[in-house]
């Protein structure tokens, strides 16, 4: 059997979602980050989905997504409705779910060509 490498295209990737780290393509980040197919925004400051606050989604916006993930760690945690009607009264759905399916589902969406960003929530 032949093995090859396949990347999933020329954008920024998921390679690997672990308890406390997700690697993206070669990078390993330990705090929370937002991603979409050309960037990777360090450093969000939500460290627990129970204080995303309104105002967190601004950096998300600046990204102009079509859809919204939003991983919340190891374990799927939903945010307070008021906080989700931020994005959906701008007419952007937003989607939770742990990290990894996040990460899934990003690479599905990105693939497709879609504007996504996937905002992921780690402890660090």
């Amino acid at each position: 059997m032949e093995l090859s490498l396949q990347r999933p295209g020329n954008w920024l990737y998921v390679r690997h979602v672990g308890a406390d780290s997700i690697t993206v393509v070669d990078r390993e980040l330990r705090q929370s980050f937002l991603l979409c197919r050309d960037q990777a925004v360090e450093n969000w400051p939500v460290r627990d989905v129970t204080a995303l606050l309104p105002e967190h989604w601004d950096a998300v916006l600046a990204l102009q997504p079509e859809v919204v993930l939003l991983g919340t760690g190891a374990q799927q945690q939903f945010p307070q409705p008021a906080t989700l009607a931020t994005l959906l009264q701008r007419g952007i759905g937003c989607e939770v779910m742990h990290n990894a399916a996040c990460a899934r589902t990003y690479t599905v969406l990105s693939d497709e060509g879609r504007r996504v960003v996937a905002a992921f929530i780690l402890p660090g």
